[in-house]
């Protein structure tokens, strides 16, 4: 017997290569009369794709300004800045271009571009005030230049509060994209190391819903076919990054990560992975739940067996706990990123403690969506295998 859910995902999405051209199609309803673009700057400026977006805004006359300050661990100082850069210049909604942290740096100035005081006043966790946001959230656009986050398909934002070391998701029914736009073509140039931290990104969130205990028989339909679709296309990917059959799987893998995200929830995992990058914002976010997912499934698969024999066949093994960690460290060392450690990126082994209590004070609530019991201790032990 199916158990009762509940599911919600108004985010219009337009899917395929060539699909960045629906910005230019009078039939297509833009959201608003004046852009503010967010994005990291380079790369989106190098290939040309913030100048194409910018002409068929033209084209279609939507005047546009530019914030490019966006970080790899998007910081609540920029989250503000930008928001008083696009109220001091007319803006009425917000395109994210780039990728996961452009998307959700979006997000959160669109919360502030209507609405008084702090970002932090919204945020719930950590030292957030949890209050409840008065005014309307502009629109929101994600224009998606990596398979790596789905955000273009879930309402959630992470940003970091760099004075505390809190890096906090944050969401509502009104942080949902009004439009995404997921075009391959704009993943050709990303290279394999980051193809790889993004594509493992997409898994864990496929991974973690289908464990999470608020699993429902929607989110598992997206979560099985999002794993499957990583476990055979992304090493092609990784490899040959001209692939536009393997991008475009990839990407919609990542995408239905995000339709997970938005009918399941992440676990724990991610708790422990903000904790890091919170104090190491130079740490990739991928690269960092890629070296604790082997020490994490392993402590968590326990609880739900048959979820991880479900998983392991997906990756082709044989159907059990032993099956999936063999399955999930072959495609780590198909893609080449078997050998990370966290001593890699500056971790002192002495603050391990301080890590396992900072995801908690933070991001505790996902250990709520655990079917395993994670103390702090076994928390730390996790750590640790990931260590070295």
């Amino acid at each position: 017997m199916l158990s009762q859910f509940s599911f919600f995902m108004p985010a219009g999405l337009h899917f395929g290569p060539g699909s960045l051209n629906v910005l230019g199609n009078q039939n297509v309803k833009l959201p608003g009369s004046k852009a503010l673009i967010v994005t990291g700057g380079s790369s989106v400026k190098r290939h040309g794709y913030l100048d194409r977006v910018q002409q068929l805004l033209r084209t279609r006359g939507v005047e546009s300004v530019v914030f490019d300050k966006v970080q790899p661990n998007p910081i609540v100082e920029h989250v503000m800045e930008a928001a008083e850069m696009a109220r001091e210049s007319g803006c009425d909604f917000v395109i994210g271009l780039g990728g996961g942290s452009s998307m959700d740096s979006a997000k959160s100035i669109a919360v502030m571009l209507n609405n008084p005081g702090h970002y932090w006043d919204y945020v719930s966790g950590g030292s957030g005030k949890g209050l409840p946001i008065p005014h309307p959230v502009a629109p929101i656009v994600c224009i998606t230049t990596t398979a790596g986050t789905g955000t273009e398909a879930d309402p959630w934002t992470v940003i970091t509060k760099s004075d505390t070391n809190e890096k906090i998701g944050f969401g509502c029914d009104q942080t949902f994209p009004k439009m995404s736009i997921v075009d391959p073509e704009l993943m050709l140039t990303v290279p394999p190391h980051l193809t790889a931290y993004q594509g493992f990104d997409a898994l864990f969130h496929a991974m973690e819903g289908y464990v999470a205990n608020c699993a429902t028989p929607m989110s598992d339909l997206f979560a099985l076919k999002s794993i499957e679709l990583i476990a055979k296309w992304l090493p092609v990917a990784v490899n040959d990054g001209s692939n536009v059959e393997a991008r475009s799987a990839v990407a919609f893998a990542n995408t239905l990560s995000g339709i997970v995200e938005t009918g399941s929830c992440c676990t724990s995992e991610h708790s422990l992975e903000h904790a890091l990058s919170a104090y190491h914002p130079e740490m990739p976010h991928g690269a960092g739940l890629i070296m604790l997912c082997e020490a994490y499934h392993a402590a968590y698969a326990p609880s739900c067996p048959e979820r991880y024999a479900d998983m392991a066949r997906l990756f082709g093994e044989e159907g059990s706990i032993e099956g999936f960690l063999t399955g999930l460290r072959k495609l780590r060392e198909a893609c080449h990123v078997a050998d990370l450690k966290l001593s890699d990126y500056g971790v002192d082994a002495a603050d391990l403690a301080k890590y396992a209590r900072n995801a908690r004070h933070t991001m505790g609530g996902l250990f709520g969506f655990d079917r395993a019991t994670l103390d702090e201790d076994a928390c730390i032990e996790i750590l640790r295998k990931s260590y070295y």
